[in-house]
């Protein structure tokens, strides 16, 4: 079985579009499969969206709660993992790992039905429902350039 891991991204990351995927090496095995540029959901107030080197230092690279102002104090997650378990043509199954403090602070299983473009059952938790969505996009982008190269 082939598995496509990834890093962490900031639980608090409204990852909404993916950048530019010109060749830069700092983007190449980053959290989402992509860079992305998105806002900030950790305040309070309106989601804002963060400068380019916290997007890419923090939001997009998870453990934000050294690196970010604005990362709320608490007992949350302050990193998410994902990992591509295997899958077909309509199905890609996925296990997700929310960290603190870099231990598991909670974990399961996913499906994401690539013909609905949601997931089988929707995830527990928002964090997980929206960043794994965008971890599910890069993964089928990244399959799909394979396959046609």
């Amino acid at each position: 079985m082939c598995y496509y891991t990834s890093e962490m991204a900031c639980p608090y990351f409204n990852a909404v579009n993916p950048k530019s995927r010109a060749s830069d090496s700092r983007y190449a095995m980053l959290p989402l499969g992509d860079a992305w540029d998105g806002t900030c959901l950790a305040a309070q107030e309106p989601a804002n969206a963060p400068d380019e080197t916290t997007l890419l230092n923090c939001c997009n690279m998870g453990y934000a709660r050294e690196c970010c102002p604005r990362f709320p104090a608490g007992d949350g997650p302050d990193a998410v993992r994902f990992t591509i378990a295997g899958g077909d043509e309509r199905h890609v199954r996925l296990y997700y790992v929310l960290e603190r403090d870099h231990h598991p602070w909670a974990h399961g299983p996913l499906e994401f039905s690539t013909g609905r473009d949601e997931f089988v059952e929707p995830p527990s938790s928002n964090i997980v429902e929206r960043l794994g969505r965008a971890y599910v996009r890069s993964y089928l982008r990244r399959k799909a350039e394979a396959s046609a190269a």
